[in-house]
């Protein structure tokens, strides 16, 4: 997978991935602002299977904004989040803290590059694939890079956190 360039200079998550001196692919296509889902968009847009592509979900775990990393197939299971980081109870955050705290809009949240880094969970199945896609910044902009330099570059932990 070469290194691409993204367009118009980049999103905060595609530079964060090149001053780190990961290897990564920028993946765009055409957003339907009519689409159900984000995440199943840019699967079904990219023939990337569904177990591949990572939606990025911020919640908040006692007071604080914490973010989920799961299969866009699944949802974010609660109790397994907040047992991930020893809190007690999680909840989806406010979408418009959400937006505020990543600096990215809903639909576009990305793990990478995120205005203020939250304490992050990776699903454990993102461990089963060489690489995996998440959002790149914006609707119809996704990046392709190892799970482990995810997993570096965002400090995360892994658990079973993503059901269904």
């Amino acid at each position: 997978m070469p290194k691409k360039k993204s367009p118009a200079g980049g999103t905060p998550a595609t530079v964060a991935l090149a001053a780190a001196g990961v290897v990564f692919a920028v993946h765009e296509y055409p957003h339907d602002p009519a689409a159900a889902s984000y995440g199943d968009e840019a699967a079904q847009a990219l023939g990337v299977a569904p177990e591949r592509v990572f939606k990025t979900l911020v919640a908040e775990l006692d007071g604080a904004l914490v973010v989920g990393v799961v299969p866009v197939a699944g949802r974010l299971d609660l109790k397994a989040l907040a047992a991930a980081l020893g809190g007690k109870r999680a909840t989806m955050a406010d979408p418009a803290k959400a937006e505020r705290s990543s600096g990215y809009v809903l639909g576009g949240i990305s793990p990478l590059g995120q205005r203020k880094q939250l304490r992050t969970v990776l699903d454990t199945g993102a461990l089963a694939h060489p690489t995996v896609y998440v959002s790149a910044g914006r609707r119809g902009l996704e990046v392709e890079l190892a799970p482990a330099d995810l997993l570096r570059l965002t400090g995360a932990v892994t658990a079973e956190i993503g059901r269904g």
